[in-house]
């Protein structure tokens, strides 16, 4: 029998590095919200419940509006490769599949920066409950993927990165 590889494209990646993500530090990552709110609620304001409800739809879409950018200038293809995820610890507008670790930390930084940028807007107009909020929120969700990076390797251009729901992995092709 003769092997059908005609225009099939197989993909062969090398495993580098594998992070596990421990079950007790993924349950203290999910406490640290529950914490802030009540240490918000008790010393910033008495509304802080209500400003964390609101904070966390608004960073969740400027944080996937700014991936959604960077992708698409990039000239990333985004169909049935990114998705939002609201399970832990990728929260958010994460890959569904592999990506090159440098496309991964240009759209992490361009988060980063952008998100920073529009909640020091909110200084001004809003209530520190409410800019503290949108503060916490950005830099916990960004928290695993900055971990994810610096773990497998933050200055790695060709390689590809994995994101499975307890562990990354960082691949060579």
């Amino acid at each position: 029998m003769e092997p059908t590889n005609k225009g099939a494209t197989f993909y062969h990646y090398k495993l580098l590095k594998k992070t596990v993500i421990h079950p007790y530090a993924l349950r203290i990552y999910a406490a640290l919200p529950i914490l802030f709110v009540v240490l918000d609620s008790v010393f910033v304001s008495p509304a802080g419940l209500f400003y964390f409800v609101i904070a966390v739809p608004v960073i969740l879409w400027i944080q996937y509006v700014v991936s959604r950018s960077v992708l698409l200038i990039a000239g990333y293809p985004i169909a049935k490769r990114w998705r939002n995820s609201f399970k832990l610890p990728w929260p958010g507008f994460m890959p569904d599949q592999y990506i090159s670790c440098g496309l991964f930390r240009k759209v992490q930084l361009h988060n980063f920066w952008i998100g920073l940028s529009f909640t020091a807007l909110f200084i001004i107009w809003s209530p520190p409950a409410f800019t503290l909020s949108l503060a916490f929120m950005h830099l916990w969700l960004l928290a695993p993927r900055f971990y994810a990076l610096v773990r497998t390797g933050w200055r790695r251009q060709d390689d590809m990165l994995k994101f499975n729901p307890a562990d990354v992995s960082c691949y060579s092709q």
